[in-house]
């Protein structure tokens, strides 16, 4: 533990819990959620100034904010979920475990704001509750899900599940691939320090699921886009 771990339990944390018990009472009003992801967005990007993380984005002109797209990243630290909210300028929801949906209020507020909560494992009730994100992406907002299924430790890019490639068929929207690199540095996995540092995202061509012959091919070309930027630009990350 250091002082920006202090920092995140005295002062992000009750930012957070504010924050969402805002959106809950705006909720009541506004069914869309679209008030708590510009919330959330905010939050994204004070999180980043708190801890002192620059971030460079690159490929800002390979999307549309004014469009929804499935959105694909590589997953390497607990930083890529605010780092995303604050940098990708779409009105994005995440597909979350379904444990996070059992914490009160917080809970209460992803799910009322069209979150994505799923069951993990690789059953049909697993893959039944990842296929609703298909309607979100049908109601006009874009998601996120992180393909890999989990973090990895090294920052090295995992094998992809084929669920979230399901995901984009389904929803009729572009797949948008982002790399995420040097966020391993800044959350490493089983360490509750946070560091400062640099982390770059890579936006990707979105790749429309309608082009590819099936879902392993649409999975392979996104696997070899992320891939492709994590080698290009490791070397030069500090």
């Amino acid at each position: 533990m250091n002082l920006r771990t202090l920092l995140f339990f005295l002062i992000l944390m009750p930012v957070m819990f504010i924050g969402i018990l805002i959106a809950l009472v705006i909720s009541i009003f506004e069914h869309t959620g679209d008030t708590f992801s510009r919330m959330a967005a905010w939050w994204g990007r004070f999180s980043a100034r708190l801890f002192g993380i620059s971030i460079v984005v690159e490929g800002s002109d390979n999307y549309r904010s004014e469009c929804n797209y499935l959105v694909i990243s590589n997953h390497a630290g607990m930083a890529d979920i605010p780092l995303l909210l604050g940098a990708m300028k779409l009105n994005l929801r995440f597909v979350a475990k379904e444990e996070l949906a059992k914490i009160p209020v917080f809970g209460w507020a992803l799910k009322r704001s069209g979150y994505v909560m799923i069951k993990r494992g690789q059953n049909r009730e697993a893959l039944k509750s990842l296929l609703a994100a298909a309607d979100v992406l049908r109601s006009g907002r874009s998601v996120h899900i992180f393909p890999e299924g989990t973090r990895s430790e090294t920052g090295k890019l995992l094998p992809f599940k084929r669920g979230a490639f399901l995901v984009a068929q389904k929803g009729g929207v572009p797949l948008l691939p982002v790399t995420i690199i040097g966020s391993n540095l800044i959350t490493p996995k089983k360490s509750l320090q946070i560091n400062k540092g640099n982390v770059r995202i890579v936006v990707g061509t979105p790749l429309e699921p309608s082009g590819f012959e099936n879902v392993e091919a649409l999975m392979e070309a996104a696997h070899r886009e992320i891939e492709h930027n994590l080698r290009r630009y490791a070397s030069t990350q500090n």
